[in-house]
């Protein structure tokens, strides 16, 4: 990975090894009113206590920096449409970063517009890895589903890159995949990590009328690490408009991890 952080001047008392790590992952919905949307987001994450924040499906440089000017570190990659949707906050230095594509794999799709793949942060003496599987658009998590197939390879590279990796350990992120699911299971077997909300049966996805039932896509998997976990941004917001909306189709999951 690259050293160094260009966002902030890399002083904090807390760069080395941290007693309690408190981390937050969102998939923060890529459609409808964005910007007022991630604005509210950006001024609740102010005020929160969170060291790192995980977002999924931020498109474009310009809505990043709504959530971004909160923070002194960040990360995202590409030009005007960021790559993966990926977007890294932190309150700490960031000390080594990369991002890393995923292969093509599957249907094609829009979705490969997106250019997926995963980050990869040392933040705090913790390795954090924030990425966003690939869709199943068929709703069918069968290992022979076309969809199952193309995020084994998406989880085969990312478990591959992080084989002799050491220390604390945090993979977190919309994985588009439920709890419990083979392709999940297996990930987890070959990589040593720990599901942190292993038996939770609560969706992470918010329920509707068409999908009354929905599953946890949402997950933070840990190796080296322990703490709890729950879900957060779960109720509406006043947008800066005044009006009340939701912040996405997601709930947050927010960590705190030692």
């Amino acid at each position: 990975m690259s050293t160094g952080d260009t966002s902030g001047d890399g002083t904090d008392d807390r760069a080395g090894r941290m007693s309690t790590l408190r981390l937050l992952t969102f998939n923060a919905l890529f459609k409808g009113d964005v910007s007022a949307r991630l604005a509210a987001l950006g001024a609740i994450l102010e005020r929160a206590g969170h060291d790192v924040v995980c977002v999924q499906e931020v498109m474009y440089r310009r809505h990043a920096a709504l959530l971004t000017r909160h923070f002194p570190h960040h990360r995202h990659d590409g030009g005007l449409l960021l790559k993966g949707g990926l977007v890294l906050l932190s309150r700490l230095p960031i000390t080594e970063y990369r991002f890393v594509p995923y292969p093509r794999t599957g249907p094609a799709r829009p979705e490969w517009l997106m250019r997926k793949g995963f980050q990869a942060a040392r933040i705090g003496g913790v390795l954090v890895v924030n990425t966003h599987l690939s869709a199943n658009r068929d709703g069918d998590h069968a290992d022979s589903n076309r969809y199952t197939v193309a995020q084994r390879a998406e989880l085969d590279h990312l478990a591959g890159w992080l084989h002799g990796t050491t220390g604390p350990l945090v993979v977190t992120g919309d994985l588009n995949i439920p709890r419990g699911k083979p392709a999940l299971r297996d990930f987890l077997a070959g990589t040593g990590l720990h599901d942190v909300l292993a038996g939770d049966p609560r969706p992470t996805y918010r329920p509707t009328a068409r999908w009354p039932s929905p599953p946890a896509f949402d997950h933070v998997l840990v190796r080296g690490l322990r703490g709890h976990a729950d879900l957060t941004l779960q109720d509406p917001v006043t947008l800066p408009d005044g009006r009340s909306a939701f912040l996405s189709d997601h709930y947050g999951v927010a960590a705190e991890l030692g």
